[in-house]
């Protein structure tokens, strides 16, 4: 299990996500010492939105493609409307969410967000919250949803909005350092007949 100072954390977002959801995680686990790296569809600068009203750029570390869940420590998903509704429609980005999952490190929505985890799959049988008005959406791909700043069910931390940015990341830190180092398994050696 890292320190989140030793920790590589990926953010995948495209234009459209909501800016201090991207920016905050970002900032905060910089400045404890954890490296920040962001990809999206094209390495082309992302658009975010303050809401409804356009916000900051930023330009992607790598793209999707490029990305391996053997790379990172933990996943982050930003929310805004049409960031997620975007991506969920991305072959690649949900089996990259799907390989974080599979192998036990933390995968963090926040807002719209969780709309990535119910394309993958993850929120069955899970306790989790996101944006109201996607609650409907988690409910019917089995989660139980509830009303709080964030909300860890295994590896999975959610999230309803900007106002939980400190929660939420606060919730990511706490499951990257608690994770179990995953090793590989050693086969014993056959012993000829």
């Amino acid at each position: 299990m890292p320190q989140i100072n030793e920790a590589r954390v990926l953010i995948v977002a495209t234009d459209g996500f909501e800016e201090w959801e991207l920016f905050g995680p970002r900032q905060i686990l910089q400045q404890r010492g954890a490296e920040v790296v962001l990809a999206s569809p094209k390495r082309d600068p992302i658009q975010a939105t303050v809401h409804d009203d356009p916000g900051k750029t930023i330009r992607p570390d790598l793209t999707v493609d490029e990305a391996l869940a053997d790379d990172f420590d933990a996943l982050i998903l930003p929310g805004g409307v049409r960031n997620p509704d975007h991506l969920r429609t991305n072959v690649k980005v949900i089996q990259l969410i799907k390989d974080f999952a599979d192998a036990g490190k933390p995968v963090g929505a926040i807002c719209h967000g969780p709309w990535l985890l119910v394309e993958a799959d993850l929120l069955r049988g899970r306790t989790a919250t996101a944006w109201p008005s996607i609650r409907t959406d988690l409910r019917n791909a089995g989660a139980n949803v509830v009303d709080e700043a964030a909300v860890t069910d295994g590896n999975i931390v959610t999230s309803r909005n900007p106002e939980d940015v400190d929660a939420f990341t606060g919730a990511i830190v706490d499951l990257i350092e608690e994770a179990p180092e995953v090793t590989e398994i050693q086969h014993p050696r056959e012993i000829p007949a």
